[in-house]
């Protein structure tokens, strides 16, 4: 009687460990490209950050004869100082500004925004999706092509060189209402706003009470987008306003930066000026990024 020895073939080992190896690869390759795109997007926006901070250092013969990545003679104390004294001190007055037009339409814009989106989740009303297909039409809007016709509107009424035909437009901002009506249908549940009804609560009542609270994280982010879209505006206050002591820092800066063609003293003003003025936007991250890391996962977990 005679034994036979089964042995078991070898090919579909091969092809298995072939795909296997593939499999390595392709998941290589994806992280190599993953992380390539993202260490290019660090460096585009850390790059220039790290070169104003060693540029602020320098005096103007050290910006032209040094590397743009060292530091100078450490002039930054000489530097803020002739930041604060030109001018009689108008630096800080653009700060101050940009603080109340940025603050302004944090609390104030992002409020309406919150408001605006609460109502457009829970609520029924007549042309509902039409009214936020409109919403969704001025998110597709650039702020540049609006600039000119505000600019008409506030002139009709008086409005143009004082601080409202800045505070007036930055309360509306349809992005902002798009992100809370978002952040509202994750957030707040429509049983809780059931139960809150039940127990005679108002509308504005649940929304203040139950609402706005549960929202709060959705809240902080749309702020902290508006606050940094209105601080780094442009072309609305260089329309709108002539009168430098109501200026932000944004259009003061680029006056400084027109002195600067003629008079080249003017640049390390210039930058360490550019360099002050991200220094809120910072402080703005650092306090509340506890708020917009929960805020911008709203929805992502059902």
């Amino acid at each position: 009687m005679s034994t036979q020895t089964l042995t078991r073939p070898e090919s579909p080992r091969i092809e298995s460990n072939g795909k296997r190896a593939s499999k390595r690869d392709g998941g290589f390759a994806s992280k190599f490209t993953v992380n390539g795109l993202l260490i290019l997007g660090s460096a585009y926006m850390v790059v220039p950050v790290l070169w104003l901070v060693f540029a602020s250092t320098k005096n103007t013969a050290d910006l032209y004869g040094t590397s743009a990545f060292s530091f100078g003679d450490f002039s930054l104390v000489d530097n803020i100082v002739n930041v604060a004294k030109q001018d009689g001190g108008v630096f800080f007055r653009w700060m101050a500004n940009s603080v109340i037009y940025a603050g302004f339409g944090a609390v104030v814009g992002g409020l309406i925004a919150v408001m605006a989106g609460y109502a457009f989740d829970k609520f029924q009303f007549r042309w509902k999706d039409s009214l936020f297909g409109v919403v969704l039409v001025g998110v597709l809007i650039p702020n540049t092509a609006t600039v000119l016709p505000m600019y008409m509107l506030a002139s009709q009424v008086g409005l143009t060189n004082t601080m409202w035909a800045i505070l007036i437009p930055v309360m509306c901002n349809p992005f902002g209402v798009y992100l809370a009506r978002v952040y509202s249908a994750g957030y707040i549940p429509n049983e809780t706003l059931e139960a809150a009804r039940v127990d005679g609560a108002g509308p504005v009542r649940t929304f203040f009470s139950i609402g706005l609270p549960m929202i709060m994280p959705g809240f902080v982010t749309i702020g902290l987008f508006q606050f940094v879209g209105v601080w780094n505006n442009f072309m609305l206050p260089l329309v709108m306003l002539q009168n430098q002591q109501l200026m932000p820092v944004s259009v003061g800066i680029s006056i400084w930066q027109g002195y600067a063609v003629p008079l080249p003293d003017f640049v390390p003003m210039v930058i360490t000026g550019s360099m002050l003025s991200i220094v809120p936007l910072l402080a703005a991250f650092i306090m509340l990024q506890r708020f917009w890391k929960s805020g911008m996962t709203a929805g992502s977990v059902k």
